[in-house]
């Protein structure tokens, strides 16, 4: 019992470090290249597409083929690159601020999946589950306390200083790095196709359901701040707030999942669904930054549901020997999407405006659904 206690505390402490971090370079930097660096939408959009599509290529073709102790050593040198690097955002140029987004989107590749796997070892399912969800929670905690603290040093300190500030965070991750724990070798995985992974009905329901949430909550982290700055005008400290409301429901969703672990898992995955179609449509209507704030707190309930729901339909579906390559694999394929949306977002937000972009999205929630609920009938509930 000691032992999973202190597993569960590295996991915990680490996967905070990492996503408080990871997540501020998410709202911040389009906050810095627009107003600092003068980007207009379509070049804020590359740059945040950029930093996806390093983190897929590292996800998804390198650490996902590496064997279990090459991927302990890649994990704990990307944990100290990330550390070195994070600070630099802080003296940017226009230059600068893409080679330091193509780096820390590469390293950041190998530990997200890593880590997650780190989570799902447990050979009792109810304990795996519930280290899974809590993993979860840690990842809700951290995107709420990163916010709030960002939100208060910004009445203190510049924009590009909170990078010099966060970096904190990165330290730790390093520190961090050489006490997660990492499987056995997975001797099975080399015989294992790629197309195997893919064909699972609960790898593809895991992957619509997250494309479901993650298009409208890519939307809202990398324009969702510009939007309420520009639509209602406010300032950075207000922006940052807001995400912490959001943050703060999506740590309630999580905190339910860890108590009581679904039973009924498509049934959950349509809930959601129809929650975030709700909240963006109180996002569309709103007048104020009130109402505005109201349409954050609906969407983070899904936000707390839908990641954690797709990996414990991944635990119950593929065996030890094969979790590493599905979390990469999902991971990458997220990545992946990640890096097409805020592209396609700049572009449009160009031609449509921020406005009829989030009618985009709403339509896009809403069709989507319907292929889950069709590829949700061949899940069997374990």
């Amino acid at each position: 019992m000691s032992s999973i206690i202190y597993s569960i505390l590295v996991i915990v402490s680490m996967t905070f470090a990492v996503r408080a971090s990871n997540n501020m370079l998410a709202t911040t930097i389009p906050l810095l290249v627009k107003y600092n660096l003068n980007f207009n939408g379509v070049m804020i959009g590359l740059i945040s597409a950029i930093f996806s599509v390093s983190t897929f290529f590292m996800s998804g073709f390198i650490n996902s083929s590496l064997k279990s102790k090459d991927r302990r050593i890649l994990f704990i040198t990307s944990s100290i690159i990330y550390a070195i690097l994070f600070p630099f955002f802080a003296i940017a140029n226009f230059i600068s601020v893409w080679i330091l987004s193509i780096a820390v989107g590469f390293v950041l590749g190998a530990l997200m999946p890593n880590i997650i796997t780190s989570a799902s070892l447990y050979p009792d399912q109810r304990v795996r589950e519930r280290v899974v969800s809590i993993y979860t929670l840690a990842l809700s905690l951290s995107l709420i306390v990163g916010p709030t603290i960002e939100s208060a040093i910004l009445t203190k300190i510049s924009l590009r200083q909170t990078f010099v500030f966060f970096g904190i965070f990165g330290i730790l991750t390093a520190i961090l790095s050489f006490f997660i724990k990492f499987p056995q070798e997975e001797v099975k995985t080399t015989t294992v196709r790629a197309s195997h992974i893919f064909k699972n009905v609960g790898f593809r329901m895991s992957v619509i359901n997250n494309l479901m949430y993650n298009v409208p909550f890519a939307m809202i982290t990398v324009f969702g701040g510009i939007y309420a700055k520009e639509m209602f005008h406010v300032n950075y400290a207000i922006v940052t707030l807001m995400f912490s409301l959001f943050f703060s429901t999506s740590f309630v969703s999580r905190l339910f999942l860890t108590i009581k672990p679904p039973q009924n898992i498509p049934l959950q995955m349509l809930v959601s669904t129809l929650l975030t179609g709700l909240g963006l449509i109180i996002l569309l209507i709103s007048n104020n930054i009130f109402i505005y704030s109201i349409s954050f707190l609906i969407l983070g309930i899904p936000h707390g549901l839908t990641y954690p729901l797709s990996l414990l339909t991944l635990t119950r579906t593929f065996p030890p020997e094969l979790r590493n390559r599905a979390n990469s694999y999902f991971f990458s394929i997220l990545t992946a999407i990640g890096t097409l949306i805020p592209i396609i977002f700049g572009v449009t937000i160009e031609f449509f405006g921020m406005k009829m972009t989030f009618v985009f999205i709403t339509i896009f929630v809403f069709t989507l659904l319907i292929f889950l609920k069709r590829i949700s009938k061949g899940f069997e509930q374990r």
